[in-house]
Parts: C-alpha cells; structure tokens; sequence
C-alpha cells in the first residue's frame, strides 16, 4: 500500500472511530498517532507514548481492526506499535519494531478488560476524592470483607471513579496474579444477557460472573428501568456476595437515587459508599502537573495554573485540555503560553463566568416555551406543561452543580422525577437534530442572560 492508500485508509479509520467515540475522545487519543505503513495484513502504528500505546491497544484496538476489515476487506488484520523516540519513522525501523515488541505485555488466560495504565499511584488524593481513595486501597488488601463489600463509587462523570476502579482490579491482580478478576460497563452487561437470551446460553452467562473473585462494574444506572437485567444483576450480585466475592459499582448518582428494586438497593448499602465531588483548584493543579509528568509535557507552570483555574468541573476535560495544547504547539512548533492556550482552548475554558442560576434557567425555558414561572411547580401533567418542566431540570442537571434532590425540591418534586426528566431530554435530543438544537440554544440564552 503506498502512502496516498496509507494516508486514506487512516483518515477512513479515524472518521469511523469519531462516530463511535466522539470527536474529542478522537482528538486527544488518535491524531496524534501516526501511521507508518499497511502490509501483509498489519498496520504499524506510531505512537507519543506508552500511555497512548496502551489505551489504544485496550480501548481503541478492537474498533480500529474492525475499521480495517471494512476498509481493506482483510480477514484477520493486525495492529503493531512503535514508541516514537524523536527519530523519523524511517529512520530505525528495525530499533522501533524491536520496541514495540518488548512493550507487548504477556497475554493472561483471563481476560480482565482492565487498562493497566491507571494505577493508584497515578491518582492525585484530595479532600474531594479522600474516602473513595482510601475505601479502593482497602479493597485491594481485603477483598470480600464486609466492610467494603460492595464498594460504591458515585459522582458526576469526568472525576476519576473509572480510575479507581481499574487501579483497584490492577492492584488485586498484582497482588493475586490467579484471581478472576472482571472489569465491565453495566451497558456490556446488559448487552451480554440479552444476547445470552437470545442465543439460549444463560447458563453459561451465569456461570461466567459467578466464578468471578472481583467483579468491577460501571455505571450502574444504566440497568435501571430494565427489569429483567436488573434482576439478573442481583442475582449476580448476591451470588458474589454471599460468596465473599468482590463487588465494585460506579454511578453518576447515589444508591438512594437510583430507581432501582428494593432488594438490589439494599444490597449495594451493605457494604461502604463513597462520594467524588468536584476538585479544588488546589488539586486540579497537582493533577495538571502529574498528567504533565506522566506525557513529558514542556508545558511551564503558568500555563498550568491557568488551565487549572479555569476548567472547573471534569478531570476528564482537564487532561484533554493539555494533551490538546501540547498536540497544538508540536503542530506549530510553538511554545506554550497563556494566550496560546486561551486561544486553543477558547471552547472549553469558560473565563469570569458566573454561576449558572436555576432560576434564570426557568425564566429562559418559560419564556421559549410560554409558561409562567409559577407552572414549573404545578401539579399539571399536560404535555405543555410537563415538557419544558423536563427540559428545564434536564438543563439544570447540566448546567449547575446542584443535586438531584435540591433540583427537585426547586420543582416540588423528588429526586426520581429528575432523574426521569434527565434521561428523558437526553433520548429525545440523541434522535431529534431539530430538538437538540433547540436545547443549545436555550444554553445560549442562559449563558448570555446570566452575562447581561
């Protein structure tokens, strides 16, 4: 394949991954990767790092060889990394194959789906995160004890619950390289059983979960409101359980807010629960520093403490903020600076920005939808009413760092009912364009009525 094939076949890929992971996602983990050349059913690949060689192999590899299958018609591709070392891709082909080789960890009878890249020493301790942290270490030195079984991570997304529970997995199998231990969204499992029904194998499903010595689920929420595999879910849960097997669930919300049977709620308070809030800028910064550390950023201090005083609210959106600054003044051989990274940045990082009010949210929502303010709080269900009500809790939920619980009582209504109203606008703007935009333009008004 020549390099105009090569160059076509991987702007191919990448606009097959973005529809699956998103634009950002695809921004900071693979444009930087470089493409060195397609031959005999492998694609070699050039790296920044081993960070970026690990999180593609464990999070991007299946899609990317699927891409490939679509792409080329290959039957079995396969993908082959090289670490860059600051040398042209031509100029040690030999050095960089050899590399990638040695970096190629060895392959476990069992697969754990965990990315050994996030590790506890990697995790910045903070007061906002200082339970979750010191609840994950006891885990990894006594699996299955009462007193952290089940371990319940909960917080909005972007803060670092995912983290934790991979380092935690990471560190049971250092420790117990035999254990079976599983890593897996609640979306996967979900997934999983239905196939399982379909295809009349639930046995062999059930049999897989239960032998599990530690089982590491994730966002937990998403098996509420589907009955069946809530119930499968318990039953897991339980078997493990009363097995003293480990139990680790991650939410966007805690137990009490999840709508879920009695039974499983019961469950998942049996043990210890955990809040992550939001980091200060204090530890926003150190985090900044450490994911500097980690990519052996140039990236000068002041730099740093100007992206950390100014994006407030995800660990997530903090690291793309760097890796997106360092990708921009490699590209333009430019040395970091603060205007550089206003300039970069400019969609992200929100300058003298008030605080959202939730009152100025109903104004504006009212006013679009032409209900007064007194409606929010009526005890009418008409579609006129009910609609913008939901949007503007939806909105609320997005824009303020209020609870679920404090949202609803704004709406003399309990915490259930935003949960609904939440999940409800987000289905309705993932397949109505025309909806979605009207949502954005309502963050618009907000933003610029609390400007004014």
């Amino acid at each position: 394949m020549d390099n105009m094939e090569l160059k076509n076949l991987w702007t191919a890929i990448l606009a097959g991954l973005e529809k699956n992971v998103g634009p950002d996602e695809c921004e900071m983990w693979l444009k930087p990767v470089k493409p060195l050349v397609f031959e005999a059913s492998t694609l070699k690949l050039e790296v920044p790092n081993q960070v970026f060689y690990e999180t593609l192999r464990h999070r991007f590899e299946p899609a990317i060889l699927t891409l490939i299958k679509e792409s080329t018609g290959t039957e079995a591709p396969v993908i082959e990394y090289a670490i860059s070392l600051g040398m042209s891709s031509a100029a040690a082909p030999m050095e960089m194959e050899q590399q990638a080789v040695a970096a190629a960890p060895a392959p476990s009878k069992f697969t754990s789906k965990l990315n050994p890249t996030y590790k506890f020493d990697d995790f910045i301790e903070a007061p906002s995160n200082r339970l979750a942290y010191a609840s994950a270490q006891a885990v990894t030195k006594k699996m299955g004890d009462r007193s952290n079984n089940p371990l319940v991570i909960y917080s909005r997304p972007g803060l670092g619950k995912t983290h934790l529970m991979h380092a935690i997995g990471n560190g049971i199998l250092r420790a117990n390289p035999s254990f079976k231990v599983l890593y897996m969204s609640a979306e996967d499992f979900v997934n999983e059983y239905i196939e399982s029904l379909q295809s009349k194998n639930t046995e062999s499903f059930r049999n897989k979960y239960r032998s599990l010595d530690c089982f590491l689920v994730d966002d937990i929420q998403f098996v509420v409101g589907k009955a069946a595999s809530e119930k499968e879910f318990f039953y897991t849960f339980n078997a493990l359980f009363e097995s003293s097997k480990q139990i680790v669930a991650t939410s966007d919300r805690s137990p009490k807010e999840l709508a879920v049977d009695e039974r499983l709620s019961t469950r998942l308070y049996a043990g210890l629960v955990a809040e992550i809030k939001p980091p200060d800028i204090e530890t926003r910064i150190a985090i900044l520093r450490k994911k500097r550390e980690v990519y052996n950023y140039n990236i000068p201090d002041d730099v740093i403490v100007f992206i950390g005083t100014m994006v407030k609210t995800s660990i997530r959106e903090l690291e793309g903020c760097l890796i997106r600054l360092n990708n921009y003044c490699m590209t333009h051989e430019a040395q970091p600076t603060v205007d550089i990274a206003k300039e970069v940045l400019a969609d992200i990082i929100q300058s003298d920005r008030p605080a959202i009010d939730i009152e100025t949210i109903k104004k504006v929502v009212g006013k679009a939808y032409s209900i007064e303010i007194q409606d929010f709080k009526s005890p009418k269900r008409s579609e006129a009413i009910s609609l913008p009500r939901q949007i503007a809790m939806y909105l609320a939920d997005e824009l303020t760092e209020m609870s679920l619980t404090d949202i609803g009582k704004t709406f003399d209504k309990d915490h259930s009912t935003v949960v609904h109203a939440r999940d409800k606008i987000k289905t309705m703007m993932s397949t109505d364009t025309f909806f979605n935009e009207k949502i954005n333009h309502l963050i618009a008004d907000i933003r610029n009525m609390e400007q004014s």
